[in-house]
């Protein structure tokens, strides 16, 4: 074996595995397979046009070298983002551990008990901080918040407001630049006219339906907005605040004027800043919209023996279950981060906090009196922790900061601001001082002086407590946070324990070398609005990455920037409004969806400003090519584009992908295909063959970027030519195309720190590798269809048989014998396996995806585990509901209890097959009551005794 082949080491099947894997499938070779599987006229001729890959030892050497062409400065610019100390406790043991990393999102809650804990702390900690009733479990990052607001406040307007057309939203002038670029992006479709100006002279009209503020301000002044607020409530205007989150412990809570939503983002509760991302944005609001917040909510419940129980609650997945009237199409979350900004929390407490806090102030103060001394004017009269200075040779102030390391916020030829954080000294604020002076040419002295005044009024200074709960007030320690955080983990089952066969979410090895660069300070501690100049490395490593997504699409361009899955679907949208449009078209506006997409793609298509038409699939889950011929021509003057997967939904290569992609040009419309299914298209086929315009690419699927437990995620748009010019633009740093739309995501390149797993992930590949996992993806899907032939029914396959790298299992028929296909997930925990994807995208099915990283092992037990079942369901009946499928899980505390009043045996309910035993994961709890959860919604750590009244 050749130890330094990184293929090797990411794909689990080897070369003796072969024989037995083939036999079973039936075919002599895997290009046999492939051939079955794939359409042969959209096989690619040639292989990809990739370097070789390189071994783990080169790649990580070769981003050693890359991260020293990044130029760490201590950086001031501020705009929502800032240095910060990531302890190192929850470095090691969150973000470097893949007990938290490779977690999936927790929609099986009884293996996500501690996901679930911790992401209730981060909903504690932002409802507290805020002000607010509720606040979900984190959202993409502040800029998305914000229009998430934005539309969330449209949705939520009053009768006589939808009646009248109030379609307005104010945008304070004070509003961070970024967020006011993607305000306009989301707003143009739905219709809402963004009018920014100054708060102090608005005139709150009635064709206004809401506001957005920023507290403080852009810039750093601190306003009080008690009096809009007041005055936009008279006159039913609803307020959005964003607000920095370390500064609310000083600060007074939004929440107290009675706003309506308060955005923000917790990058500066520990989280690095990774030239723009992954952070965790907060969407905190009242209880009467809690039905109406977009992203997933943690609640609190009960399990069957009626303890508490803890799962995502209320409008999950509400765009799987709204489609087209979805008001928001977020799928996705920031878990990963939103776990460590709690746990941030949980080891400073509130008293912690206010420490940080304090520090940062009274630097800021500090600095503020020292520039008065030597004869500088000091613009904020109420600030946090950014100054605003006037200067009259702002060239020459840049030239000595940045001679000395140094980055400030320059707003225009006469003004600066400069943002302090956690990490700033006594020794950089003398530094900053001495900058000044040396650049007003003047010799002055100068001294930090103490007993500085307060610049906060009373009126606007924190007076109500926070983090009074216990999980705030006992981890202190290190050792203490450290076994809490264990604690928690063990709840969890994460691809370190077993293999996690999710259809459509391909739960991927994530490799230890594509995750080692996360940690390194090059790479984490570079602010995204630096000059272009002091970030080369990542942008050498972005340029690459692109330029790979590219051969790898058959495409021309890609933009980085989308941070989600579902974001890389609106923003291909929108370029495709933008396209048509440039062309005098602006009028299409029809997007055809077919029956099976992702509920993500019709929410998209209407949040893009278009009209969502349904076509039909045919029994064998195809699309229905009379149906949308006769809908593509019926609505080819307005035509915008089609949505379609490929592989399709039900894990199939469909055949006439040509002539559906032909017919939708013909009809004058655009390709658009969701690349969710891409880990069986790498190095066979590719989205331009087969005739698509532009694509997403969701990176933490296909290209190994971890799932974090629900986020993060990062899904980059590739182009065709005539696509190109519209790709998306940053208002602070250039990027996109020609004609570029405004802002996806706040940050230029998105969540560029993790995008060094994927280009790892490529580099180590290179095209042969790339190119293998496809086939073992497709190779261990069919083995485990032929595995489970005579026990499960597939539903759908291609012409020749063949599931592509995913498959759906019928269900439905063991209702006979009174089971569910819930009760089959559940049972699945109690051999140690995360169930396949339950109930999408047909209702009763299980949709099974194994990637190319398992091995031939862990594909057996999961197949013993699903045959043995197979052989439960046999045994139940309708009528007798104590059985080992209804009971499912069985936990800990159920095997060993004193007494066992069950038909069946502890064994069998625990250790069904050997191989259980040797590695047995315990679920925490028995089955949540979904229903008690959300009649009883409690979304912060409340007291055991409030819940168990409810």
């Amino acid at each position: 074996m050749n130890t330094e082949v990184f293929a090797a080491r990411h794909i689990g099947i080897t070369e003796k595995d072969m024989p037995h894997m083939l036999k079973t499938i039936g075919v002599e070779s895997v290009e046999q397979l492939i051939y079955e599987t794939i359409p042969d006229d959209i096989k690619l001729k040639q292989p990809l046009d990739l370097p070789a890959g390189i071994s783990e030892h080169e790649f990580l050497s070769h981003l050693q070298e890359l991260a020293q062409k990044n130029k760490i400065f201590k950086t001031y610019i501020g705009l929502g983002y800032h240095e910060t100390l990531t302890p190192s406790v929850i470095k090691r043991n969150i973000l470097e551990n893949p007990g938290w990393y490779t977690a999936y999102t927790p929609y099986q809650a009884e293996i996500a008990q501690g996901r679930l804990e911790a992401l209730l702390n981060f909903q504690t900690m932002i409802t507290d901080l805020t002000g607010m009733e509720i606040a979900n479990a984190s959202l993409l990052d502040e800029s998305t918040a914000a229009a998430e607001a934005m539309t969330m406040l449209y949705d939520v307007r009053g009768k006589q407001q939808k009646k009248d057309g109030a379609s307005k939203f104010f945008v304070s002038e004070e509003v961070l630049p970024q967020t006011l670029d993607l305000l306009k992006t989301r707003a143009i479709p739905l219709g809402i006219e963004l009018v920014v100006g100054n708060h102090e002279t608005f005139d709150f009209a009635s064709e206004f339906y809401g506001a957005l503020l920023q507290y403080p301000g852009k810039h750093g002044q601190v306003h009080d907005y008690a009096a809009f607020v007041e005055k936009a409530k008279e006159t039913e205007i609803k307020v959005a605040v964003a607000a920095d989150i370390l500064s609310l412990v000083l600060l007074k809570a939004p929440g107290e004027w009675g706003v309506d939503v308060v955005v923000g983002t917790t990058q500066r509760f520990g989280i690095p800043l990774g030239y723009g991302g992954p952070h965790a944005a907060f969407f905190a609001t009242k209880e009467e919209y809690k039905r109406s917040l977009p992203g997933r909510i943690i609640g609190v419940t009960k399990d069957t023996d009626g303890n508490r129980a803890l799962r995502m609650a209320l409008q999950t997945r509400e765009q799987h279950i709204k489609r087209d009237k979805a008001t928001s199409n977020i799928c996705t979350a920031q878990v990963l981060l939103a776990v460590m900004a709690g746990m941030y929390a949980v080891y400073h407490g509130p008293n912690g906090l206010k420490y940080i806090a304090n520090k940062i102030h009274t630097s800021a103060k500090l600095l503020a009196k020292g520039l008065e001394a030597i004869e500088l004017d000091q613009l904020n009269t109420s600030f946090f922790d950014t100054i605003k200075v006037k200067f009259s040779n702002i060239g020459k102030l840049k030239e000595v900061c940045e001679s000395r390391g140094i980055n400030l916020n320059y707003i225009d030829q006469e003004t600066v601001s400069i943002s302090l954080n956690e990490a700033t000294s006594e020794e950089d604020l003398k530094l900053l001082l001495s900058c000044f002076i040396v650049s007003q040419d003047k010799k002055k002295e100068f001294a930090l002086e103490s007993g500085i005044k307060e610049v906060i009024p009373a009126s606007l200074q924190r007076n109500t407590a926070f983090l009074e709960h216990d999980v705030f007030n006992a981890y202190h320690s290190e050792t203490e946070l450290m076994r809490y955080i264990k604690k928690l983990e063990r709840k969890d089952l994460a691809l370190n324990h077993s293999m996690i066969s999710l259809g459509s979410c391909t739960m991927k090895l994530n490799a230890a070398s594509e995750m080692l660069p996360l940690s390194w300070p090059h790479w984490g501690n570079i602010h995204p609005f630096v000059p272009l100049e002091q970030a080369e490395g990542y942008q050498e490593v972005l340029k690459s990455l692109e330029s790979y997504l590219n051969v790898i699409t058959g495409f021309s361009a890609t933009s980085l920037q989308p941070n989600s899955g579902a974001q890389g679907e609106y923003a291909g949208l929108m370029v495709i409004r933008a396209y048509h449009e440039s062309r005098g078209e602006g009028h299409r506006d029809i997007c055809l969806i077919p029956a099976s997409a992702h509920g993500t793609n019709p929410a998209s298509a209407v949040m893009a400003g278009m009209k969502v038409v349904v076509t039909k699939t045919d029994e064998k889950g195809n699309i229905d090519m009379a149906d949308l011929e006769e809908k593509a021509k019926l609505h080819s003057a307005n035509l915008s584009a089609l949505m379609v997967t490929y592989p399709s939904t039900h894990g199939v290569f469909e055949s006439s992908i040509k002539q559906i992609t032909k017919l939708i040009h013909d009809n004058g419309g655009q390709v658009y295909m969701d690349g969710a299914n891409m880990n069986a298209q790498v190095g066979l086929t590719n989205p331009a063959t087969i005739g698509a315009d532009v694509c997403h690419l969701n990176l933490h699927k296909t290209f190994a970027i971890p799932h974090g437990g629900g986020g993060p995620g990062v899904g980059p748009i590739c182009v065709a030519e005539q696509l190109k010019p519209f790709l998306p633009s940053n208002p602070v740093i250039k990027t996109g195309g020609e004609d570029a739309i405004t802002a996806i995501s706040a940050a230029p390149w998105g969540s560029a720190l993790v995008c060094l797993i994927s280009y790892g992930y490529i580099k180590m590949l290179g095209a042969e590798g790339l190119t293998n996992a496809t086939k073992a993806a497709i190779l261990n899907a069919n083995y485990i269809k032929d595995r489970l032939k005579g026990k499960f029914d597939v539903l759908y396959a291609g012409e020749r048989g063949r599931a592509a790298h995913e498959m759906i299992i019928d269900c439905r028929p063991f209702k006979a014998n009174g089971i569910e296909v819930t009760d089959i997930a559940k049972r699945l925990m109690d051999y140690g396996f995360h169930a396949p994807t339950v109930s999408f995208p047909v209702a009763g099915t299980l949709m099974i995806e194994p990637t190319e990283s398992e091995s031939l092992a862990e594909l057996d037990k999961f197949c013993n585990a699903m045959i043995s079942i197979r052989s439960e369901i046999d045994e139940a009946s309708a009528e007798e509901t104590d059985n080992v499928l209804k009971n499912a899980p069985h936990t800990l505390a159920m095997i060993t209890s004193d007494t066992w009043e069950h038909s069946y045996s502890r064994q069998k309910a625990a250790f069904p097959l050997p191989f259980v035993a040797e590695n047995k994961f315990w679920p925490s709890i028995r089955r949540t009551d979904e229903a008690f959860g959300d009649r009883n919604l409690i979304c912060t750590c409340a007291p055991i005794e409030e819940y168990m009244e409810a």
